[in-house]
């Protein structure tokens, strides 16, 4: 049996003029997730909700059936990479990935040894004593999705993760991406305006406009030529 990890039931948030308005999600253990709209739909928003970040104007959103605002920050073994990376500019690529082990109070020696690990993995140890500043998009990349990964989270929410890279880079890190999620067992929920990525990445899509959720679709289904109304929209084929 599948089990549910999240579920958003019924939840609205107002942020600014723009409102996020009756959703209501499943997304199950292991699975990837995309979340497809076009910009302004309102894709970081619902990202940010899964988080918790935002106190909802109406509903819920339930991790492990606990409301996720319930549950403190460092213990709702989430990972989160913007779009931006959100790398600290000041420290080293290697500060960085272990910044997170060191707000858990892991002591120096598990912090270097998981950090090395996650550099290894990731193929940036030559890079370890750099600024983010010096480095290229794709090698931040791999240092933000390190800094997430090496706290082990059950859920990793990425938001346009793939937007800002040349062709190349997109490719090798859809790979990476795809071992990530073989590799660590966690769920993985992203943002994209792509639907060929989506459909590329993705266990299944939900598809956004204008601040609600109009259809989940399976990546199979698509793949096969099943089309719902609101994909043929987003695609403009109506």
């Amino acid at each position: 049996m599948v089990k549910h990890l999240l579920n958003i039931e019924d939840y609205s948030v107002q942020r600014g003029d723009f409102k996020l308005e009756k959703i209501n999600l499943s997304v199950y253990e292991k699975e990837i997730f995309a979340i497809l709209g076009k910009s302004g739909a309102g894709k970081t928003v619902l990202l940010e909700s899964m988080a918790g970040i935002f106190p909802p104007n109406e509903g819920v959103v339930l991790l492990n059936g606990h409301d996720v605002r319930s549950i403190p920050f460092r213990n709702r073994n989430i990972g989160f990479v913007y779009q931006d990376y959100g790398l600290f500019p000041h420290i080293s690529v290697r500060n960085n990935i272990g910044y997170g082990l060191k707000m858990r109070g892991c002591s120096n020696k598990e912090i270097d040894e998981k950090t090395e690990h996650m550099m290894e993995l990731f193929n940036i140890t030559h890079i370890a004593s750099q600024s983010p500043k010096n480095i290229s998009g794709g090698e931040c990349q791999r240092t933000a999705l390190a800094r997430a990964l090496v706290l082990e989270p059950q859920l990793l929410l990425l938001d346009e993760p793939f937007s800002a890279l040349d062709c190349s880079t997109k490719k090798k890190l859809y790979r990476e991406l795809l071992k990530i999620h073989e590799k660590f067992c966690c769920t993985i929920v992203f943002v994209t305006h792509d639907f060929n990525e989506a459909q590329l990445l993705a266990d299944r899509i939900g598809i956004i406009l204008d601040g609600s959720l109009k259809a989940v679709v399976n990546s199979e289904n698509l793949m096969d030529g099943v089309y719902c109304e609101e994909v043929d929209v987003f695609l403009g084929r109506k």
